[in-house]
């Protein structure tokens, strides 16, 4: 009786083994967790945050990274808010801060114009009707592993927690929060 708890307790046998790791504030991910995961990805990036502003400022030549994955296949795709959607301007009200959330938007924007076009590139915004459960939940897929972060209420994504998932089949937290993100997706409008 004791030895199978004492094993249970080291090693995760249930639905958590597909968390890697946690963070209490999503700056606290190290930037190079983030590089790895990028590089590792082979078939599918997708960066579904409200802004995804914060990538650029994080990840060293990410243009020209993110060109080289898709001219060897890696399909990249970035999932936005409307800059001008009233979610957006609701949640400005919301951060109250100096760099808007449009603002930052229209910075990613400018960003993936400077890839524009490339071949396996895609931008999206959510529609009117999403916007309110994309603005609230932040998923980036590298393959099988995602970084995901629910955001807090009146906190910037920066300071809200995060979870390094890795999928392990359907049904667990990693495929909910990836098939979150993929419905968003399909219902998105071209962003460029």
């Amino acid at each position: 009786m004791l030895w199978p708890k004492a094993v249970s307790d080291v090693l995760k046998t249930g639905p958590d083994r597909e968390i890697v790791r946690s963070y209490p504030y999503r700056s606290a991910c190290p930037s190079s967790v983030w590089g790895e995961l990028i590089a590792g990805a082979r078939r599918d990036l997708l960066f579904a945050g409200y802004t995804n502003y914060f990538l650029w400022l994080e990840q060293p030549n990410l243009v020209e990274t993110l060109r080289r994955k898709a001219a060897a296949g890696c399909r990249v795709r970035f999932l936005l808010g409307d800059p001008d959607g009233a979610v957006t301007h609701q949640r400005e009200a919301v951060e109250d801060v100096a760099l808007t959330v449009s603002t930052r938007i229209r910075i990613t924007l400018e960003q993936l114009r400077r890839l524009a076009p490339v071949e396996g590139l895609e931008a999206r915004f959510s529609t009117p009707e999403d916007a309110m459960n994309h603005v609230g939940l932040s998923v980036f897929r590298f393959d099988d592993n995602a970084l995901v972060t629910p955001h807090l209420a009146r906190l910037v994504g920066h300071d809200s927690p995060l979870l390094h998932l890795r999928g392990t089949g359907e049904g667990g937290m990693w495929s909910r929060f990836t098939d979150h993100a993929e419905e968003l997706w399909e219902r998105g409008t071209p962003a460029l």
